[in-house]
């Protein structure tokens, strides 16, 4: 007889079953219908709107301190021998202890924010220091998080003498690609008609216009060659429509990414910009529906900055700094890759596999008992990176954790993701198919420092 394997005496504390713990208000509904394996990169996603979220673009929710310390002792009134963390819960009998632990933590904010600030002004910065700083999360407030987000995500070399010449290097050719990517084949055609012309000192009025019939085949507009403008022009059409439609969507109920303000718009068209350029230059993903909102924190993040040179060039530092992110999770946005070892599929069997290494108990329950495939929720995790279980504040700051672990943040991603699990796992024991997939498919808030706190704690398990 086989035995059954012991829960651990961690897993029955009482902390991983409060649902009470919160730290914004409950999400808002969202369809239940988990995206069908076979369904194309166009809609493989589905629709799914964001949680709601009070950042706005005076990005006021974000300049309090908020950390991922651990776990609060203030919860249901139940005592949980484990250190604790800043939490916004008040109750009559705790408020006196939980002041104190906020002005505690505000203290650690400050030292951290110090050593951080200290790490940076070093003219060769220790990248597994800042790591090490900025795992337990990065402070707001002078523009800590953009800079360390650069940093972690190799953007900017860790030696800062080198920082001026990359960054215009970098940014020369973010401009090249805008310039020869964005342009229409009327447009371009035209230079190429301006370039024959100086070629042959031909500048005079009314020439250097080609007639039709002196027009290149691959430059005509009915042309179907593969090589054609216009025929590579008329192909891209459909993704910059899906591009611009997912763009619109982006966190509609934060006044940065929507609206009808000229801010807004203008980060509307910085994401799209960035997005047909990612296509074009990466023809075996291209655009798969979502990475808007995988696009959508780095661009806050470094449109925030306080440094105005940043601010003006944020589109072409995000840019970069995009493609690094999506290189780590690359093979998840393949379709042609579903089903291979490096796939989604794959990588959704080691979340299975490390919630049984965990939690077996709870891994029994959903997957052999109620028979709760893990693809019907934890696609939408792993692709979009939480973007859409959390509200935008919390999302930045299990982003923190996520590129700061040296393991990389494909393998930090599958932790906190079980620990997301573990969390709810007494509802999960109690629920049965419907009841389960329902929580899962629409995630209760919860303290952010809690499940990062165990999320750590998994790592040492």
């Amino acid at each position: 007889m086989v035995k059954k394997k012991r829960v651990p005496d961690w897993l029955n504390s009482p902390m991983w079953s409060s649902s009470t713990v919160t730290t914004s208000p409950p999400p808002k509904s969202r369809s239940l219908s988990p995206p069908p394996p076979s369904s194309s990169n166009d809609d493989r996603y589905g629709s799914y709107p964001s949680k709601s979220s009070s950042v706005t673009s005076s990005d006021s929710s974000l300049n309090e301190p908020h950390l991922p310390l651990p776990p609060p002792t203030s919860i249901k009134h139940e005592p949980i021998p484990i250190p604790t963390p800043r939490t916004r819960i008040r109750d009559s009998s705790t408020r006196s202890e939980s002041s104190d632990n906020d002005i505690s933590s505000y203290v650690e904010d400050v030292s951290r924010q110090s050593q951080l600030l200290e790490e940076l002004s070093r003219k060769i910065i220790n990248i597994g220091e800042l790591r090490q700083l900025s795992l337990l999360g990065i402070p707001d407030g002078s523009g800590i998080r953009s800079t360390v987000w650069k940093l972690l995500l190799s953007y900017l070399p860790i030696d800062k003498g080198l920082w001026s010449s990359e960054l215009a290097k970098k940014r020369s050719q973010y401009k090249h690609f805008k310039e020869n990517l964005l342009m229409n084949p009327s447009e371009i055609t035209r230079t190429l008609e301006v370039s024959a012309s100086l070629k042959n000192g031909d500048l005079s009025e009314g020439k250097g216009l080609l007639t039709r019939s002196k027009l290149p085949q691959g430059e005509h507009p009915l042309s179907l060659g593969k090589t054609s403008i216009w025929n590579q022009f008329f192909q891209d059409s459909e993704i910059i429509e899906q591009i611009d439609r997912d763009v619109k969507r982006t966190h509609p109920d934060i006044q940065f990414f929507s609206g009808d303000s000229a801010y807004s718009k203008a980060n509307q068209e910085s994401l799209k910009n960035i997005l047909i350029i990612f296509a074009k230059l990466n023809p075996g993903i291209r655009y798969v529906q979502g990475m808007n909102e995988v696009l959508a924190p780095l661009f806050y993040v470094f449109k925030n900055d306080p440094n105005e040179d940043y601010v003006i060039n944020a589109e072409a530092d995000t840019f970069f700094c995009f493609v690094e992110l999506i290189s780590g999770f690359r093979d998840n946005f393949c379709q042609q890759l579903d089903n291979s070892i490096v796939g989604i599929r794959s990588t959704i069997s080691r979340l299975s596999q490390l919630l049984k290494q965990h939690d077996e108990e709870l891994w029994r329950h959903l997957e052999v008992t109620t028979k709760v495939n893990p693809q019907f929720y934890a696609f939408r995790w792993i692709t979009l990176l939480l973007t859409q279980e959390f509200n935008f504040t919390d999302s930045i700051h299990i982003w923190d954790t996520l590129l700061s672990d040296p393991e990389g943040p494909q393998e930090t991603l599958l932790r906190v993701c079980c620990a997301m699990l573990i969390l709810v796992r007494r509802r999960l024991l109690a629920g049965d198919f419907t009841a389960n997939l329902k929580l899962l498919q629409s995630y209760p808030s919860t303290n952010v420092s809690q499940l990062l706190y165990l999320a750590n704690k998994l790592r040492s398990c």
